[in-house]
Formats: C-alpha cells, structure tokens, sequence
C-alpha cells in the first residue's frame, strides 16, 4: 500500500511567500521528510513500530523547530 503524504507539494504550496534561501531550506526538509516517511513505512513492513517524539526544540531570533528522535517497539516473538 502507498501512501501519498504530499510533504514536498504542501511545502511548495507554503513556500510562495518566502525569500530564494528560505525556499530551499523548505525543499530540502520536504525533500528528506518524503525520504524519513519511506524509511518509517520499510521499517513497519520489517515488522517494528516506530514513534517520533520531540528531543528538543532548537530557536533562532525568534523561529523554532522540534528535533525528533526515534523510539522503536518491537514485538516479542
């Protein structure tokens, strides 16, 4: 089954307002979402259960972003 998360459409679709370095940063996070959400979906067909959780929250002038850890659960056989 796939899923379609349109991560890197949404981002597109945001990113109309923002400077040239803005738009790329926004692409790339799109670009390794896609990447993370593919590998999150292998590693469940492996047969483990993944969690991101926030680590920490990183700031800068105002801005800020969640820092994401995985937490993996697997099913005792």
């Amino acid at each position: 089954m796939t899923v379609q998360t349109r991560v890197k459409e949404r981002a597109e679709e945001q990113a109309i307002t923002m400077t040239a370095e803005q738009q790329a940063a926004i692409r790339m996070l799109a670009n390794d979402l896609h990447r993370l959400n593919h590998t999150v979906m292998k590693a469940v067909d492996a047969g483990v259960s993944v969690e991101l959780i926030r680590s920490a929250r990183h700031h800068n002038e105002g801005n800020w972003g969640d820092l994401m850890i995985p937490v993996i659960v697997t099913q005792s056989a």
